[in-house]
């Protein structure tokens, strides 16, 4: 026999002592509840509807009795999105990347949203390929956190796939640079860099070398731009054969630093590392060749992150809030405001930290 609530019409109540041959359904537990569909698939689904109290209850306690596990491909065809944020980054293992998804799933924790996370490797074709996976996935919002490449061949079959799922109901949001017309994060990369190399003159600094990734990572090459621009401006040039390139990793670091250190490195040098893993790499090749990191040549990072504090010598270095940041690209992808509006933003603050890898020189 059926009844009523406020809700609506309630389905037959199920006999609590029927075995069960197959999984628990919807109707189910609004049977075992009391309750109409409807308000079972509200109390369940994060419908933004209210639900009275009393019945969610009734429906959360029947869910539970039943063992019943929602259908979520089922929810998200009928809400158009999945309740899960798809956090893309290049490498899972750089605590820069760690850094920003602790931020991510902090922010996801306040809406009952879940965070996936998938690593590209910096492999822009394999960027390509996770964001069309993730197209048939549904996921509610997609953070793009890894560096664009100067020139990528992919980047426009990229922007044309990130529109469509746009179009679709989902929210784009990207990290560090504004470059495909997504709502944007920015970090201000060139400026950090460039307030480094006057602290570093400050501190006596005259002679420099920089290790850097790929030309063709921007976010690399903003940080050399702007670091190599605030030196000419306290008249001091980096020389060409002073700049050497490798991976954006830790092993990138110190391969690039043994590089430096086979063709000479003097007492008052001061190599800047365009991150701080790279950096960390730097410190080990010159402790390793017999060198005192910070006495007998100073480095400097970029980042921030954790790990810096705990090294010896603590690591001078860029701070970027990189929690924050993750926080911020996940309300900014919730908010309502117009998207070029909120991509125009004033980027994200940097800072100098000095500390034990750049002592002062006379």
């Amino acid at each position: 026999m059926t009844g009523n609530t406020p809700d609506g019409p309630t389905a037959p109540p199920l006999d609590a002592g029927a075995r069960r041959s197959s999984p628990a359904t919807l109707e189910d537990v609004a049977r075992a509840a009391g309750v109409s569909l409807a308000t079972a698939s509200r109390s369940l689904n994060g419908s933004s509807r209210t639900v009275n109290a009393a019945y969610r209850s009734k429906v959360l306690d029947a869910a539970a009795r039943l063992n019943y596990s929602p259908n979520l491909s089922a929810q998200a065809v009928a809400r158009g999105s999945t309740m899960t944020v798809a956090l893309v980054v290049a490498d899972i293992t750089d605590p820069y990347f760690s850094s920003i998804a602790a931020g991510v799933v902090a922010e996801a924790d306040q809406g009952r949203l879940i965070v996936t996370m998938a690593a590209t490797e910096r492999d822009s074709e394999r960027e390509l390929e996770i964001v069309r996976t993730l197209r048939g996935q549904r996921p509610k919002v997609i953070i793009l956190a890894g560096s664009r490449r100067e020139g990528d061949p992919s980047q426009a079959a990229l922007k044309s796939e990130l529109e469509d799922y746009e179009r679709a109901g989902g929210r784009v949001v990207l990290i560090s640079r504004n470059e495909l017309g997504f709502r944007t994060v920015q970090i201000d990369n060139a400026s950090g860099a460039s307030a480094l190399a006057a602290s570093l003159v400050e501190l006596g600094y005259r002679r420099f070398s920089v290790l850097t990734g790929n030309r063709e990572l921007k976010t690399a090459a903003d940080r050399l731009d702007g670091f190599t621009a605030g030196l000419e401006r306290a008249g001091i040039r980096v020389e060409a054969d002073r700049v050497v390139q490798s991976a954006f990793t830790r092993d990138g670091g110190y391969e690039g630093m043994q590089t430096l250190i086979a063709a000479g490195v003097q007492p008052d040098e001061a190599v800047f590392a365009v991150n701080d893993v790279m950096a960390v790499g730097a410190l080990s090749a010159l402790r390793d060749a017999g060198l005192t990191p910070g006495a007998d040549v100073a480095v400097a990072g970029f980042d921030d992150i954790p790990t810096v504090q705990d090294v010896w010598p603590t690591l001078t270095t860029v701070r970027v809030p990189l929690v924050e940041v993750g926080r911020a690209a996940l309300r900014l992808a919730l908010e309502d405001a117009d998207a070029a509006a909120v991509s125009s933003a004033s980027p994200v603050a940097t800072s100098v930290v000095v500390r034990d890898s750049t002592p002062h020189r006379a």
